[in-house]
């Protein structure tokens, strides 16, 4: 199986297909997890190039993910665009003081802006 670049952690599966059927449409390849846990465990196994995180999922959350991968010397630089509906300023800072590069509120972004901010993150694209 082809490693996909770009990892996307999200529970609700309507929206994860969403972004499947577009990245694929943009010859990316896109890997996905339901919850935290099996996010750290896809990250780990696949060494992804991009993370796609929501915030609010069961298990662990996408705050927990961003913490745990501080602390791994192999996860830590990989960058991370946060999608989700949260959008109080504290949240926003939270996630850009753990490493997140972008922060996207998902009900006020189309999924072009997606690709396009992820496309920044991917060497071939």
């Amino acid at each position: 199986m082809e490693k996909a670049s770009v990892l996307l952690i999200e529970d609700d599966p309507f929206l994860t297909r969403a972004y499947q059927v577009k990245f694929e449409s943009e010859g990316i390849t896109l890997a996905t997890a339901t919850n935290g846990e099996e996010g750290l465990a896809a990250m780990r196994a696949q060494k992804p190039k991009l993370i796609l995180l929501d915030l609010m999922m069961p298990k662990k959350s996408g705050f927990d993910v961003l913490k745990e991968m501080q602390q791994d010397p192999g996860l830590k630089d990989i960058p991370v665009i946060v999608l989700t509906v949260l959008g109080r300023e504290e949240d926003v800072r939270s996630t850009l003081e753990l490493g997140a590069k972008e922060y996207f509120i998902k009900t006020e972004t189309k999924l072009d802006d997606v690709i396009k901010s992820a496309k920044k993150y991917l060497p071939s694209h």
